[in-house]
């Protein structure tokens, strides 16, 4: 399976954006997706997790409100929608996905990684 990133950049805080992450050469349905993120000097953290199925939606406390995760199955594609963003958003986000349709705030857990897309978060 491969996962493409895209759709980050440069925004001022209070604005949006929304990451996208198409995946190919598998089973996109049977995958959980999950969106983590790394900023400088810091560990790589979960931010969000959609299953399949029912796809149900999983956030981290800090992004909790602001951020929605879905996917299009049809499409092979999971979205990250970012709203009220903050400078402490600031990080390279990566797009992983664990197979069986499973979820995990660990990211050891994923089995599929994307490279990651950029998004800052100006003050």
């Amino acid at each position: 399976v491969q996962l493409q990133a895209s759709g980050g950049g440069l925004v001022q805080a209070g604005g949006s954006l929304r990451l996208s992450c198409a995946a190919s050469g598998g089973t996109f349905r049977s995958l959980g997706m999950h969106w983590f993120r790394q900023a400088p000097g810091r560990e790589r953290e979960f931010v969000a997790a959609i299953t399949w199925g029912r796809s149900y939606t999983y956030y981290a406390d800090s992004v909790k409100g602001r951020f929605t995760i879905s996917r299009d199955n049809a499409e092979n594609t999971v979205y990250l929608q970012m709203n009220s963003l903050k400078p402490e958003d600031t990080a390279v986000y990566y797009c992983a996905a664990m197979r069986y349709g499973s979820s995990s705030t660990n990211s050891q857990n994923m089995d599929y990684w994307g490279k990651g897309t950029q998004v800052t978060v100006s003050s």
